[in-house]
């Protein structure tokens, strides 16, 4: 049997400790400034400065990986006679996905030995972490290249998102919510819940109001789709909130009985776009 790896993009948002403990490969996305010519990648800049950044008004741009990026990876994991996997970002949120798929193909012709099999997970964050998880314990039991992307294809739109902001502002900038509806929101105290849908984009579902309302209201998605005889663990990530994080970890285990298997920070390419004070909540559930 071939020896093959699992390869994500940053977009996961695993540090590159998390990754290497993971024996994971990965590429990454950037981001920019707008008062700035300085491209970072994901993990480039803290955390902390990056959201203290966004509080003072900084505007970021995010940028997918390219396919000449992933190419240059996946060769170098092909001429050490590995096959990839590859759990990627989902293409209703980036391009990054397709720039990995054409990468593939791209390599079939030079390397026809070899494997590259893609997965577009429709899934985001932890979201991705979650798949991830459960792809290398799949990995690890011995199953081969084919059955594990299978099963990732299977078990995908099984992966629940549900998230809220703390700020309208930073959904207004992507289109997500008017001018008018960003400011009054604010001003109320109105706090979004939303998720990610099967067809992998970001969806407004409803809107409570006050910040701990919002939060229980991601515990009771949790309760109302949970897969009761499946993984009962929870990922949870956070844009420089971990004590609401940790809360909401409580309050479901309280609950629900479920325990917080992980909680990361969300990246800055995808914090880019939700704002600091973002808080997200994934499991598996009957259905998305």
């Amino acid at each position: 049997m071939n020896n093959y790896v699992i390869f994500t993009d940053s977009s996961c948002d695993l540090s590159q400790e998390m990754l290497n403990a993971r024996g994971v490969y990965s590429a990454s996305l950037t981001f920019r400034f707008d008062d700035s010519e300085k491209e970072y990648s994901n993990n480039e800049m803290h955390i902390k400065a990056f959201y203290d950044k966004m509080r003072e008004g900084g505007v970021a741009k995010t940028a997918a990986v390219n396919v000449d990026g992933f190419a240059a990876k996946f060769e170098k994991l092909l001429k050490e006679g590995n096959d990839i996997l590859y759990i990627g970002f989902s293409t209703g949120l980036s391009t990054t996905y397709n720039s990995a798929r054409l990468a593939a193909e791209q390599l079939k012709e030079s390397y026809p030995e070899r494997k590259i099999i893609t997965v577009d997970t429709l899934a985001a964050s932890a979201g991705i972490a979650l798949l991830l998880d459960m792809v290398i314990e799949k990995k690890n039991s011995g199953a081969t290249i084919e059955e594990v992307a299978k099963y990732a294809e299977d078990m995908k739109l099984k992966i629940c998102h549900w998230f809220t902001v703390d700020d309208l502002v930073y959904l207004k900038r992507g289109g997500r919510v008017s001018p008018t509806a960003a400011f009054f929101g604010n001003m109320l105290g109105i706090k979004p819940v939303l998720h990610v849908d099967n067809e992998g984009h970001l969806i407004n579902v409803s809107k409570v109001r006050g910040r701990r309302v919002s939060i229980m209201a991601l515990a009771e998605k949790y309760g109302e789709l949970c897969d009761d005889e499946g993984n009962k663990k929870i990922y949870i990530s956070h844009a420089d909130c971990l004590s609401e994080a940790e809360e909401l970890g409580r309050i479901i285990n309280e609950k629900y009985g479920a325990k917080t298997a992980l909680i990361t920070d969300v990246g800055t390419v995808i914090g880019a776009h939700s704002g600091p004070g973002t808080i997200a909540l994934f499991f598996v559930g009957k259905e998305r």
